[in-house]
């Protein structure tokens, strides 16, 4: 078990498989029953994923006292072991052709017992006899409903209710009316119930078919990710290659990645060329060319050459691994607006019962006869549908988070998606976050001659030095194809630039202040440079030594704004979400950037510390804030934040202060991923919405006598299957 430090909750993470659950209340029950073991922290019950995901205090609450407690609640419980995606998958089917096969054998046997209801729509008077009514719903009752009555059971003996227990009351109430109608009046004209037990059984069965086909397709995005993973690696070990188990695969070995396979592991690639394929890791769809000194991803696609690669992470340190342990708690977290239906669920199958109860004494007293009474009784009973209920939300979850993981978007959790829904302000860093967070050469300004010759001239100088506008220069020269000459002898002079000589040639490269102390004429140069300084940019003056300093021209140099910046920001806007600017630049830079990519408000020269308090001021004048970042000095406002959003491209503590991850430093996904929360959320409420609505208007009509139990099963299991339906449609979601 893995120890972790989430906020609030120390200690061993656990995952458990839940058996037996149907229904909200059920959650309830579980969850209650693991919270009073002593040492677990907190409890979190998943019915969608039929999961229990807990933290305990270490040397506390072993797996068989939270097996115990599960059983005891009237559920089975096991730990949750790792599967490959094609078992899992394999699983699931198998559960649901056993639940098909049950309905079948149900609906075979039912179909004949409604055809007397059948004929009356039709005019015509005519019933089965009642002997074969009874052969007939016997196999329905005990074999297709032999799980309500297990799980029922199981429920009332650790004196609590559920979804089974109603339907196993209901159905049993008016098999058990009809048995003793067709015993007692034997050979008279009975009044037999027995379509109405069998159908109730059958519909339910129904509904469950449908539902877990729903609810297997809601962690599609689940199950692609793990199937990324592959079993074996390629490595190099002795001179020669091998075929190895990953779990034995080792930081610092060297796997191989042939043409078409998927590499194995995180690490840098030391030889080779490839074009590689990480869409289902970062969302980007293109492949990208990588070579020799390119970090590749664990279970990314290699194109068509032959790669070997450094292992730097394994097992769970592995960027899929860590995709893959976010997305399974996001989809087994609960979101803030769950709680009403948590409530309600906690009390709602008593009652029904006592509703159930009220109805029979209601219709008794009423002078009706008991036949009368017990069905409206029975359809109370059937209608009531808390499953749908604990469907409601995460269902939506797992899809929404599923869609996201997919566009490369990673919510660490049901909170976070809420928050996401409700922002009214995005707060961006600029460094590395609207900004590529590296220099590159903008523009080169000779005072006479070309600009190669210039830039040649000034990047070869620089080949001694490891500042980042050097590396810089080096780079812009090299991708315009210039030959840089060998330095022959390098100063670095701190704070002010270098003193080189190139082919014979004394120069020197750096600040105006440098300039002035060697005695270079600054008249040309500060004319070159007056455009580019008003464009917050960096300035290198270059100038030669030789009997007299000869200014040779300006070189500007600056951090690019990345390409998806500015129409990210006009979609914030567009959406009625303020937009600001927080960075600890001078002005100049901050409002040039803020200009390129359509931000008014901007607060430039801001010190880590006080960019926390700048979101609070934001937070105290009314608005929920999402702040947008990629390095250590922003995790203070990213945590401060109602939402924190990271690039993963950026630091490690900006991630484990976020509620959103990033996978690709593409800034169009923050509008994205605020719009999908948006309709997570939404669809949250209409599920719920629907889920109450089911009872509120069901339950009356049930016990007026308006909807017989057959309507009533085929509502309840309407209810579920409408829930994770509407859910699903979330799948479709692309981003813009």
């Amino acid at each position: 078990m893995a120890v972790v430090e989430a906020a609030g909750r120390p200690g061993e993470a656990v995952a458990l498989r839940i058996e037996g659950m149907s229904c909200a209340a059920c959650v309830a029950r579980v969850e209650k029953a693991l919270a009073r073991v002593p040492g677990v922290n907190d409890v979190s019950v998943n019915l969608a994923s039929e999961e229990a995901r807990l933290h305990r205090t270490p040397g506390m609450a072993d797996t068989p006292a939270l097996v115990a407690a599960v059983a005891a609640a009237g559920y089975g419980a096991r730990p949750k072991q790792e599967m490959t995606p094609a078992a899992a998958d394999a699983a699931a089917r198998a559960a649901e052709r056993r639940e098909w096969l049950l309905f079948m054998l149900g609906a075979a046997l039912t179909v004949p017992l409604l055809l007397p209801m059948a004929a009356m729509l039709v005019g015509t008077d005519w019933a089965l006899p009642g002997v074969m009514q009874w052969a007939l719903a016997t196999p329905v009752q005990l074999v297709v409903g032999a799980r309500f009555y297990r799980n029922g059971w199981r429920a009332a003996r650790a004196a609590s209710g559920n979804m089974d227990l109603l339907v196993a009351l209901g159905s049993s109430a008016a098999y058990g009316l009809s048995v003793y109608e067709l015993l007692a009046h034997a050979g008279m004209n009975e009044h037999l119930y027995f379509e109405a037990g069998a159908a109730v059984i059958t519909l339910v069965t129904l509904g469950r078919v449908l539902e877990r086909r729903a609810r297997r397709r809601t962690t599609r995005a689940l199950r692609a990710l793990l199937a990324l993973r592959p079993e074996t690696a390629r490595v190099e070990r002795g001179g020669s290659e091998g075929e190895i188990a990953l779990a034995a695969l080792r930081p610092g070995d060297i796997v191989v990645a042939r043409p078409g396979e998927r590499i194995a592991a995180d690490g840098t690639i030391i030889d080779g060329e490839s074009a590689v394929d990480e869409s289902l890791v970062t969302g980007e769809s293109v492949p990208m060319a990588k070579g020799a000194g390119d970090r590749v991803v664990g279970g990314s696609l290699n194109g068509e050459g032959r790669l070997r690669i450094r292992v730097a992470a394994v097992g769970g340190d592995t960027t899929l691994a860590r995709i893959i342990a976010l997305v399974e708690g996001a989809q087994a977290s609960k979101a803030p607006v769950q709680r009403l239906a948590d409530r309600v669920s906690a009390v709602f199958v008593p009652i029904v019962l006592a509703v159930a109860a009220a109805t029979l004494a209601g219709w008794l007293v009423a002078g009706a006869a008991a036949e009368s009474a017990i069905i409206a009784a029975v359809s109370v009973l059937v209608i009531a549908c808390p499953c749908a209920l604990g469907l409601a939300t995460p269902t939506a979850i797992m899809v929404a988070t599923g869609a996201a993981a997919r566009a490369g978007i990673l919510v660490e959790d049901a909170e976070a998606l809420e928050a996401a829904a409700r922002v009214s302000a995005v707060v961006f860093d600029k460094t590395g976050t609207l900004t590529e967070g590296r220099p590159r050469l903008l523009e080169v300004l000779p005072i006479s001659g070309e600009e190669g010759a210039l830039l040649a001239l000034v990047a070869a100088a620089q080949q001694g030095s490891e500042h980042p506008l050097a590396r810089a220069l080096i780079a812009a020269a090299n991708e315009r194809g210039l030959a840089l000459a060998p330095v022959a002898l390098f100063r670095a002079l701190p704070g002010r630039g270098i003193d080189a000589t190139v082919s014979g040639r004394r120069v020197i490269v750096g600040s105006r202040r440098l300039m002035a102390e060697m005695n270079v004429p600054l008249a040309l140069l500060d004319a070159l440079a007056a455009a580019p300084a008003a464009q917050g940019l960096g300035l290198l003056y270059a100038a030669e030594i030789a009997q007299t300093a000869r200014p040779l021209g300006v070189l500007a140099a600056g951090d690019e704004v990345r390409p998806s910046a500015a129409a990210a920001v006009r979609n914030l806007r567009e959406r009625g979400i303020g937009v600001s600017l927080l960075t600890g630049d001078s002005e100049i830079v901050a409002r040039a950037v803020a200009r390129a990519v359509g931000i008014e408000d901007v607060q430039a020269g801001v010190l880590p510390a006080d960019k926390a308090e700048a979101v609070r001021r934001l937070q105290g004048a009314g608005r929920v804030v999402a702040m947008v970042g990629d390095g250590i000095n922003d995790a203070p406002a990213l945590a401060a934040a109602d939402l924190g959003i990271a690039l993963a491209a950026g630091t490690d503590v900006a991630a484990a202060a976020s509620g959103i991850t990033l996978m690709r430093p593409d800034l169009s996904l923050v509008p994205a991923a605020l719009g999908l929360a948006r309709l997570g959320v939404a669809r949250i409420r209409e599920n719920l919405f629907w889920a109450f609505a089911f009872n509120v208007v069901g339950i009356p009509l049930a016990a007026l006598g308006v909807l017989s139990p057959v309507l009533a099963g085929a509502a309840m299991a309407f209810s579920s299957v409408s829930v994770v339906a509407n859910s699903l449609r979330l799948r479709h979601w692309r981003p813009e």
